[in-house]
C-alpha cells in the first residue's frame, strides 16, 4: 500500500490525501448508504472497481482508521467492513455531494433518501450517523 504523506497543514489538502480519489469515497458510500459490508458486494457496485484497487483502498482505509474489518459470523474466510467514527463524521460531506450530484445528474439519490434530505437534512444526517454508530456497538 502506498504511504500517504501530508503535503501541507491545510485541512482541505489533508482531507484530499485520504479521500481525493473516487474509490475511497465510493467504498465509504457503499458501506454508509447502501449497507454493503463485503469485498464481493463492493465489486458489484455500478462503478466496477478493479480487484487490485479495491484491495488497496480497503487496506488504506483500514490502516488510516476509516473502516474496521471483522471475520464474517456466517463464513470464516469472509470479512465484513464497517465504518469507524472517523468515517461516520463524513456523513454530512457525503450527503452534500450526493445532493449536488442528484441536482446536476438526475435521477440521483434514492428518492426516499432524497425526500428525507429535502424535508429535514440535519435530522436525516443525524439519524444516519446514529444508525451507523449503533452498528459499531455490535
Amino acid at each position: 500500500m502506498k504511504e500517504i504523506k501530508s503535503r501541507s497543514n491545510c485541512p482541505v489538502s489533508y482531507t484530499l490525501d485520504f479521500l481525493g480519489d473516487k474509490w475511497s469515497l465510493l467504498i465509504i458510500r457503499d458501506i454508509m448508504v447502501y449497507e454493503k459490508p463485503t469485498y464481493g458486494e463492493f465489486l458489484c457496485s455500478d462503478e466496477k472497481i478493479a480487484t487490485n484497487i479495491l484491495a488497496n483502498r480497503l487496506e488504506m482505509l483500514e490502516e488510516n482508521g476509516f473502516i474496521t474489518k471483522k471475520v464474517s459470523p456466517d463464513k470464516k474466510n469472509k470479512f465484513n467492513f464497517s465504518l469507524t467514527e472517523k468515517a461516520i463524521a463524513l456523513v454530512p460531506l457525503i450527503m452534500e455531494m450526493a445532493i449536488w450530484g442528484s441536482r446536476f445528474n438526475p435521477p440521483g439519490l434514492d428518492p426516499e433518501l432524497m425526500d428525507s434530505l429535502n424535508e429535514d437534512k440535519e435530522g436525516t444526517i443525524i439519524a444516519l450517523q446514529e444508525k451507523l454508530r449503533s452498528a459499531l456497538q455490535k
